[in-house]
């Protein structure tokens, strides 16, 4: 494993980058406000725990060494999370106008499993995360020590998912509890969410023309 100066380098990285506005932050937020603490709580753990699994698996499998090599695999799935978020925010935009604000209109939650893989899908298209688990957490990595690089790798890449976890988790708290206190004034829930839909459409148009995914850091 790294010495502790080196992990405290690493994990100071670590806490620089989750805590920069990014894809993942941006979704969470909209959410909360949208749609209330619960969902963006949803949307933390499938950003988090979810993808984080799928992407920790294929880091100790090796298929990091495809992206890092690939400027196109990058580029597709900077297209992919950019397409994605414009369509989430499209649908918000068009479901506040369809009830217009209305005294009798209420925010509308999504389901679980429809929370849960949203956030998923947002992590695993976000060449943020990518470029970090994939070309900058192995930079870490020790290959002279006792321990198999496959679990210096797992240690590292759950540490980083953990503590994403929990900075994200309080942002949905902060962010629904936000959501909250606008879902009881009834004229402003349409504004809710077209709140959400507008940064989700700016923040995958953001993705889409960033030119390269690298840049989206």
């Amino acid at each position: 494993m790294p010495d502790i100066d080196t992990f405290l380098a690493f994990y100071v990285a670590v806490l620089a980058i989750q805590l920069s506005p990014g894809p993942d932050m941006m979704l969470v937020i909209g959410r909360g406000v949208g749609q209330g603490r619960r969902t963006a709580l949803l949307n933390a753990i499938g950003i988090t725990l979810l993808a984080g699994a799928i992407q920790i698996s294929l880091l100790i499998l090796g298929v990091a060494s495809l992206l890092q090599t690939s400027p196109l695999a990058f580029d597709i799935l900077r297209w992919a999370g950019a397409a994605y978020l414009v369509w989430l925010g499209a649908k918000l935009i068009c479901r506040a106008d369809r009830h217009g604000g209305g005294a009798g209109a209420a925010a509308q939650s999504i389901s679980t499993a429809a929370a849960l893989r949203e956030g998923t899908i947002n992590n695993l298209t976000n060449p943020k995360a990518l470029v970090f688990l994939f070309a900058f957490l192995p930079q870490f990595v020790n290959p002279e020590s006792s321990w198999p690089v496959a679990v210096q790798l797992l240690v590292l890449g759950t540490v980083t998912k953990l503590s994403n976890f929990v900075i994200l988790s309080s942002v949905a708290v902060g962010a629904g509890t936000l959501g909250g206190w606008l879902s009881r004034r009834p004229m402003l829930i349409a504004w809710q969410e077209r709140f959400a839909g507008i940064v989700m459409i700016l923040l995958g148009l953001r993705l889409a023309f960033s030119g390269d995914a690298r840049a989206a850091r």
